[in-house]
């Protein structure tokens, strides 16, 4: 048992919609739980704001890995969030407006009574797409625009292949991988940037994807472990929304030297749970909203990663 019983709230996506056997916001209450914390839950609509003080429709829960009845909620009731020792926000992608006014909401709380994970201002500066431009040592060639002529002329410079993704896109949702051979190339670009009106990430294509994409999780900067997302022979996309099948990848020297460069600013940001994604040694995207991949991991490895991130808020709940 911990020395002391915590109040641990998870800002999340309703509770019957979650996959018990892939959800890591799940996992994460389980071995609260398990500890003898107490674990609550809210959504997004269960914010309130009385003058300068955040509070919360919070609804004592206990959870269980039984599908279809995997958790019971308790009598709810309106309080301060300071009155939680630590709160996890794990509202999953993409990131909207709503999210973006909740996370408002949640910066008023005092830090030094209420640990917050992740920081509601990192997830407001870390776009989950441009983050990684903090770090061109390690990403592939990227560019961001609308412009049609300069995203064409950009896969004229890469050989004539690319990737486009949406910046506020998820789970696979609205990535391309364009040629300039290919008849649908301007209706593609047309649709993906809105006729010029929304800017895209455009990336060199990596063939090492066909391989598979390595998410690699992180806390607190620290690489706790990773797994090979390895796309289906007819999708471009590895993510496991769209069919990718999890893999072994253990870390190398390559993945180490990636951690190590984001890992001050993660820091410096109060990113502590995130998920990288390295295709052929490059990094592409920085996951911080509500990154996945801790099962699929802990499975392939026989590791538990939400012991280690139920370990990291034990050490640092602010005392009461």
């Amino acid at each position: 048992m911990p020395e002391r019983r915590l109040r641990i709230g998870f800002l999340m996506d309703p509770l019957p919609r979650i996959d018990i056997d892939k959800d890591t916001t799940f996992v994460f209450m389980l071995e609260a739980q398990a500890r003898g914390h107490e674990i609550s839950f809210l959504a997004a609509h269960d914010l309130v704001l009385r003058r300068t003080v955040p509070e919360a429709r919070l609804h004592p829960v206990s959870v269980r890995r039984k599908r279809g009845d995997h958790f019971e909620l308790g009598p709810a009731r309106v309080e301060p969030l300071e009155n939680l020792d630590v709160l996890f926000l794990r509202k999953d992608p993409p990131f909207d407006m709503d999210f973006f006014f909740d996370t408002h909401v949640v910066s008023l709380i005092d830090d030094r009574k209420t640990l917050v994970v992740n920081s509601p201002r990192g997830l407001r500066d870390a776009n989950e797409k441009l983050y990684a431009l903090h770090f061109p040592e390690v990403i592939p060639d990227s560019l961001v625009s609308g412009d049609m002529t300069v995203l064409k002329d950009f896969l004229k410079e890469l050989g004539g292949e690319m990737i486009i993704k949406p910046l506020d896109g998820c789970g696979g949702a609205g990535v391309f991988h364009l040629h300039a051979g290919d008849r649908n190339l301007n209706s593609i670009l047309e649709f993906a940037a809105d006729q010029g009106r929304r800017g895209v990430m455009a990336q060199r294509y990596l063939p090492e994807v066909r391989v598979g994409d390595k998410r690699i999780v992180l806390v607190d900067g620290v690489p706790k472990g990773a797994v090979l997302r390895v796309p289906d022979d007819l999708e471009a996309r590895s993510n496991f929304h769209v069919g990718g099948s999890a893999a072994r990848a253990p870390l190398t020297t390559r993945d180490r030297e990636i951690c190590e460069t984001v890992a001050p600013r993660l820091r410096a940001d109060g990113l502590v749970f995130v998920g990288l994604d390295v295709i052929g040694g490059y990094l592409t995207e920085i996951n911080v909203t509500s990154p996945t991949g801790v099962l699929e991991i802990d499975a392939l490895e026989g590791i538990s990663i939400e012991a280690e991130m139920i370990d990291w808020v034990e050490a640092r709940a602010p005392a009461r």
